[in-house]
This record gives structure tokens, C-alpha cells and sequence, in this order.
């Protein structure tokens, strides 16, 4: 079994435990009763040249800690008066070491969007996000089939909201495109062996069509890593640990946008 299996198998038994203390028919009460979104994640990441998306990550399965001391508030309202232009939040407790608790006082703190970053498998997911304050949830083609996310990504217009489709090869970004992916992220990192290989957004950017964001996602650590994926014409990149890792967060982030 892959660690994406298994990611994917624990949050099965996540989602059932949470219907124990929440019913599915109450979390969708209480997604639908809050106001429609009106997917600013889209909205920003529409925005000229290419939009910052940073990650509050405490641990991953592939570098285990990163971040031992974690004020995730500090660090979230650092990267909004950095100029992020959203937060990706992770969520995911087991290998990742997040709280669904991180998000909901994020989302609160800051005024940018944020991304529930976690391995959905159940539209209960998708209610629950939207309850904890999220703009955008992360769908993974690698671990949901064509079905599945069609019904997920009509579940979240529903609510307002965005949905990342994350794609890793040719045959992925065909099936998110079918399902209707407005925003298609490209994952450098394979996660079933962790090998990274930052060329994978810029081979894959010519699937996808205009009018369809794409967004390239880990191993992205260098000013020379940002500018080659400008030229290839992603729209955002999504950066985690190598700003997790930065002392100095609005340093770093000045130095990927080459402002520095």
C-alpha cells in the first residue's frame, strides 16, 4: 500500500468518526445555512502574473517535522502581510500533524482565502469545509474517481466553493477535465514514492486548456523555480515547506517573486 492509500483509507475512517458526533444530514444543514461563497480563490488566483499560494504545514510524510514550533496564526497573518494571495491550510493529522481547529482560526484571522488542504473521500468533507471558514478544497484524481469528482466539484459550486483538482500525469488532467476542474493543480511530488521532479508542471501546462487555472504544486523552493514556471504560464504556484523551513517568511516569499 502506497502512503496515498493510506491517506486515503484514513480519512475514510476520519470522515466515518465525525458522522458519529455529526450527522451528514446536520453538517449539510450547517454548510448550506452559512452564505453562498463566491469563489475568491478563483478570483485571486485570475489575477496578473502569478499568484503566491502559502502553506501552513506542520510535518509531511516525506520530511516528517518540519515545523516543531508551529504559531500557525503568526505564520498565516506573516504570509498575508508578505503578499500571499491565499493560505493552504493543512488539515490532515495522522502523517501531517494539522487540526481542522488550524483552519477554522485561520480563515478567520486573515482576509485572504484559504485552502483546506486533505485527502477528501467524502462529500461530508466538502460541508465540513465550508463550515470551518475554507474558500477552496483539494480533490485528487489519484484517489477519486470520474464520478466522484464531478459530484464533488457540483457540491462545492453549491456552496461557493473553489476546487483544486490535483492531477500528477497526461491521463489525470484528462480525467479532471472531464469532470469539470476549473482549477488543475499539477503535483511535482509523486506521492506514492515522494521522488520530486520540478519539470512536471511545464511539461503537463499544455494540456490544459485557457480559461482552466493551473496551479503547480511542491518542490518549488527557488526564485529560478517560480520564474521557469512563469515562462511555462502557470498560473499559481503553491509553496510549503521551503517557506515553512524560511526564519524569515516575507523575506523568502519576496525572493520566489524575485523582488527581493
Amino acid at each position: 500500500m502506497s502512503i496515498l492509500d493510506a491517506l486515503a483509507d484514513h480519512a475514510h475512517e476520519r470522515a466515518w468518526s465525525a458522522k458519529k458526533s455529526v450527522s451528514p444530514e446536520q453538517m449539510r444543514t450547517e454548510a448550506q445555512a452559512l452564505p453562498r461563497g463566491d469563489f475568491p480563490f478563483e478570483k485571486t488566483l485570475r489575477s496578473p502574473g502569478v499568484s503566491f499560494i502559502c502553506e501552513c504545514k506542520k510535518a509531511s510524510p516525506s520530511k516528517g517535522l518540519i515545523a516543531p514550533e508551529f504559531p500557525y496564526l503568526d505564520i498565516a497573518r506573516e504570509y498575508e502581510a508578505a503578499g500571499a494571495d491565499a493560505v493552504s491550510v493543512l488539515t490532515e493529522p495522522k502523517w501531517f500533524l494539522g487540526r481542522d481547529e488550524y483552519l477554522e482560526q485561520i480563515a478567520a484571522a486573515v482576509k485572504i482565502p484559504c485552502l483546506r488542504k486533505d485527502f477528501v473521500v467524502d462529500e461530508y468533507m466538502i460541508d465540513q469545509a465550508k463550515t470551518l471558514g475554507a474558500a477552496a478544497v483539494l480533490l485528487i484524481c489519484a484517489i477519486l474517481d470520474e464520478p466522484h469528482l464531478r459530484d464533488y466539484i457540483a457540491r462545492c459550486d453549491e456552496l461557493g466553493l473553489s476546487a483544486l483538482v490535483e492531477a500528477h500525469d497526461e491521463a489525470e488532467i484528462e480525467t479532471a477535465l472531464r469532470a469539470g476542474a476549473r482549477i488543475i493543480g499539477v503535483n511535482n511530488r509523486n506521492l506514492k514514492d515522494f521522488s520530486v521532479d520540478t519539470g512536471n508542471s511545464g511539461r503537463l501546462r499544455s494540456l490544459v486548456p485557457d480559461g482552466v487555472l493551473f496551479v503547480a504544486e511542491s518542490g518549488v523552493s527557488t526564485a529560478a523555480d517560480v520564474a521557469a514556471l512563469r515562462e511555462a504560464g502557470v498560473d499559481a504556484v503553491l509553496i510549503g515547506e521551503a517557506l515553512m523551513r524560511a526564519p524569515d517568511k516575507r523575506a523568502k516569499l519576496a525572493e520566489l517573486r524575485g523582488t527581493a
